[in-house]
């Protein structure tokens, strides 16, 4: 079957070529009748555009990009964190009838900046989604900077006045988290930190402490562990927490990886949850609802920052002289069993 053209779709809408290329383009000054009766014709014929043609048109293609810490670095990675973005990203990206590019990055490679740069220059994309811990690393923003290129940082820690992100409420949120341990009764409530190089994932220990100080509960160094995000640290940091003389009661893990890897630790010392000990991550990654007991988490809306990052690159909002007040995206507290009542 012939594969339709612009001209078919403009004969079937009723329109110009170049109104339908403007459509494509998602050039402003539309009319949304027209809009709606050209993506109508495109729908009905099944038509995509020729990527080769527009990149010439525009000179750069309609990709977005999404840059994202390469989980394959860590002992035992999982891929729940990046799943949720390409999701977000995905559907911003159909519904413009753009294609999503994702990058996988090692920023432990001493030349990784230099790659990024070349991939970019060669790939011409729209716009960068630059994922946390990425997103706070100058090495990397400069890399993408040196290419003119607009840029969305999800999650980097701290806002930037000359750079547009999207966050969530990491530190509230822990906050909340931890307030709801204490209302169950418990005390001693351990807390695993997560990679250095992430700053929104230490807003989140900067939560946890606010929590405490906020249920009127001292805060302890002996309570803390330090874990890099993987399933493999939390497992690490469970053996030490539940080894000591006095363990804590609930144990508070700055993502769900690591969370995970507490329960495992638990089911192995025979350490019964929630009944001797209660479990609570962060993030709702899938495996938060696949493991037992289900993962009591707070969902960060990775979804739909990521798709709002894509809208703003797609509709032109991230270009030199745009709106850069960071963009924030509520997170909320999902109770589910791995959390009860401290133990008698």
């Amino acid at each position: 079957m012939k594969r339709p053209t612009i001209f078919d779709v403009a004969k079937l809408a009723g329109v110009s070529i170049k109104t339908v290329s403007r459509v494509v383009n998602r050039e402003p000054n539309v009319r949304v009748s027209t809009q709606e009766r050209v993506e109508k014709a495109i729908a009905e014929l099944k038509y995509r555009p020729d990527q080769s043609a527009r990149n010439l048109a525009s000179h750069r293609s309609h990709l977005i990009g999404l840059v994202y810490d390469d989980p394959a670095a860590y002992e035992l990675p999982t891929s729940g964190y990046i799943i949720k973005m390409q999701q977000g990203a995905l559907k911003a990206c159909r519904s413009a009838l753009s294609e999503l590019l994702i990058h996988p990055c090692n920023y432990r490679e001493r030349d990784v900046a230099a790659k990024l740069k070349l991939l970019i220059e060669e790939m011409r994309p729209a716009g960068i989604i630059l994922a946390a811990p990425l997103s706070n690393m100058p090495k990397i923003v400069r890399a993408i900077d040196a290419t003119d290129t607009p840029f969305v940082r999800l999650s980097p820690g701290k806002a930037d006045e000359k750079r547009f992100s999207i966050a969530t409420n990491d530190r509230e949120s822990s906050a909340e988290m931890t307030r709801y341990l204490a209302s169950l009764g418990h005390e001693r409530i351990a807390f695993v930190t997560g990679h250095s190089n992430h700053k929104a994932v230490a807003n989140r220990f900067l939560g946890y402490q606010d929590g405490l100080q906020q249920s009127g509960l001292r805060f302890s160094e002996q309570l803390v562990c330090a874990g890099d995000n993987s399933l493999g640290s939390g497992e690490e940091c469970a053996e030490k927490l539940l080894k000591r003389k006095r363990p804590p009661t609930a144990i508070f893990a700055a993502n769900d990886d690591m969370a995970v890897g507490v329960l495992r630790v638990a089911h192995r010392l025979r350490i019964d949850v929630p009944e001797q000990l209660s479990v609570a991550g962060f993030d709702d990654i899938a495996l938060a609802r696949m493991v037992h007991p289900s993962l009591t988490t707070i969902k960060q809306p990775l979804t739909e920052m990521a798709q709002r990052a894509a809208q703003a690159l797609i509709e032109g909002k991230c270009g030199e002289g745009s709106e850069s007040k960071p963009e924030i995206v509520p997170a909320t507290l999902q109770i589910r069993e791995s959390t009860g009542p401290a133990p008698l």
